[in-house]
């Protein structure tokens, strides 16, 4: 166990200037276990306004220890470092450094976090203006006083600011930042320091503290599994996108226990024993690898056999997280128990969380419990009486956005019907949602407006009629009216009708928004996919089918009592042969 450091840190000072070039130069590194940079270009702005006001912004923690020559990402940047004695590296500031060295940088691709200027006319930080303005001068120009008294040279115009611009470089180079450094301790006290400290800009996530807690060595991190390879790993093995670090922690929870909220500091300890962890002889690396498939299993059966063709269709997040546990536990269930098993997906995806008191995580711990080790037919038999509802109410899609568990149920639907291109009236296949989508977390981009919402009466904006499940950028939305109203030249007409269907339309409803009746268009589509939705769960839930474990669980006797282990009935009793 660590004890704590062996010598007290001690406490130095960098000016802005200073510290900004030694990340340049690659001599500030980030530990594999620091969390991702996640401050928005707000963020940034906010940071250098303060220092301009000559507020504090936090201390900084450096690790003093020797670095390896490689390449350093800080942010956008990409730095060839050299090999280093003793290098910086972050424990506590890396949201701070990072920002200063990218926005005070232009050798980076461009970021829009980073691209950012002082506008001298209204003394303020501002996101860089696509169009140069005299006024408007980008970061790294005012942090080289060289490029700054060029800049006022080719622009005369507003010469009159530059002794103000001046005073800026000046306060921005010279701003102090404490920083304490230490010399000595091992990754696990500089981990537990990591954890206590974050305190400036966002808070951290549970995944985040999790990595960071259990991080391993620097020396092995190129080879170490974390929760964002894990995720990295699952969407390029199945396009499902990228899952967010938080689910696929609880994931690799769930598979060890079922209490994917249980205290995380302690998981790979003795102390596990006390959480109902099921594997507490399993290490990190192990846990990390098994969770991993466990993920992979659970994404390959959402697509293939449950129609929830990308995570941001996915209604919701704790859903995986037991599916997780069900996989992890039993890898390749037989045909009668999968089928159960979507059943209850869509079942669980209908009620939702309100059932389990409201709570995502309640309805996550509620649900993992019923999954119990060794015992398949028993854990699917439980889930799916957990979320038995005999009067369940659909989703309501005079409401929909798409980041609600509603909406998501209704773009599976129209996947489902398999939709059509409005230009070639080619199916739109797997991997083009997938590539559209990528690694966003909602399908909004890929579900386009048909009318202007600004030009409808209040009480039809938000209705699923005014949507369609489009992942493509071959339309421009303000010509949906035009396309749907009239066929183009290329399709045949008997394909059109395809295209039609396929989006929930015919002609009748299509001419009526060719003719300008857009209510009585919103009305009857919106009537026509509120049928379509109820189909499409009452086919997917099996709403009023006995849901009755495979038939190997039942003990069937023979009618008349027959006794296979009597040979008198057989004419064996001696040796005869068949």
């Amino acid at each position: 166990m660590a004890t704590g450091l062996d010598s007290s840190p001690s406490a130095t000072t960098f000016t802005l200037e200073e510290l900004v070039n030694r990340a340049w130069n690659g001599q500030v590194r980030v530990p594999h276990f620091q969390r991702d940079f996640r401050w928005s270009q707000r963020d940034v702005i906010r940071l250098f306004d303060s220092i301009v006001k000559g507020y504090p912004i936090g201390s900084l923690l450096m690790w003093l220890r020797p670095a390896r020559k490689e390449l350093v990402r800080l942010g956008s940047m990409s730095i060839e470092a050299q090999e280093a004695s003793q290098a910086l590296w972050v424990v506590d500031g890396q949201q701070r450094i990072v920002s200063l060295a990218n926005a005070l940088s232009d050798n980076r691709p461009p970021d829009e976090r980073f691209d950012l200027a002082y506008d001298l006319r209204d003394k303020e930080f501002v996101p860089l203006p696509a169009r140069s303005e005299p006024h408007i001068v980008p970061l790294p120009v005012i942090f080289d006083l060289t490029r700054l008294i060029r800049w006022f040279a080719e622009n005369p115009e507003v010469s009159d600011r530059l002794d103000q611009a001046s005073r800026l470089t000046t306060v921005i180079r010279q701003f102090s930042v404490p920083a304490y450094q230490v010399d000595k301790g091992d990754a696990t006290v500089l981990q537990d320091i990591f954890d206590r400290m974050n305190n400036y800009g966002k808070r951290l996530s549970r995944a985040e503290v999790f990595s960071a807690l259990f991080a391993g060595s620097e020396e092995d991190s190129e080879s170490t599994l974390t929760l964002d390879l894990i995720s990295q790993h699952v969407s390029d093995a199945t396009g499902f996108g990228l899952i967010d670090s938080d689910t696929v922690l609880r994931a690799v929870l769930a598979r060890r226990g079922p209490n994917p909220s249980r205290e995380i500091r302690v998981e790979f300890s003795e102390s596990s024993r006390r959480e109902a962890v099921e594997f507490p002889s399993e290490g990190r690396d192990e846990a990390f690898r098994l969770g991993e498939e466990a993920l992979l299993r659970s994404v390959s059966f959402l697509k293939e056999e449950v129609g929830v063709p990308h995570f941001s269709l996915l209604a919701y997040r704790y859903l995986l997280v037991v599916l997780a546990r069900v996989f992890g536990h039993f890898p390749n269930p037989d045909e009668r128990n999968l089928q159960l098993l979507r059943r209850w997906y869509w079942s669980a995806a209908v009620v939702g969380p309100e059932i389990f008191k409201g709570s995502a995580t309640g309805a996550m711990r509620a649900l993992c419990v019923k999954v119990r080790r060794g015992d398949l037919t028993g854990s699917i038999q439980g889930l799916i009486e957990a979320v038995d509802r005999p009067h369940t109410q659909l989703p309501d899609i005079k409401k929909f956005r798409t980041n609600t568990g509603s909406a998501k149920l209704t773009l599976c639907a129209w996947w489902e019907s398999h939709p059509r291109s409005l230009i070639t009236g080619d199916i739109f296949e797997h991997t083009v949602i997938s590539e559209f989508l990528a690694d966003r977390g909602t399908a909004a981009e890929a579900v386009p407006y048909i009318i202007s919402r600004s030009g409808l009466p209040e009480k039809y904006r938000m209705w699923a009629a005014n949507r369609l499940l489009l992942p493509t950028e071959e339309v421009p939305s303000n010509e949906l009216v035009d396309l749907i109203s009239n066929r183009p030249i290329q399709i045949d007409e008997t394909v059109w009708m395809n295209v039609l269907r396929s989006h929930q339309l015919d002609e009748k409803i299509s001419n009526l928004l060719a003719s300008g009746q857009v209510i009585d268009f919103l009305e009857a589509r919106q009537e026509l996919l509120e049928a379509n939705l109820k189909t499409f769960l009452q086919r997917r839930c099996e709403w009023g089918f006995e849901n009755t474990p495979p038939l190997d669980e039942f003990e069937i006797e023979d009618l008349y009592g027959f006794d296979p282990e009597d040979t008198s009935l057989t004419g064996r009793e001696n040796g005869e042969s068949e």
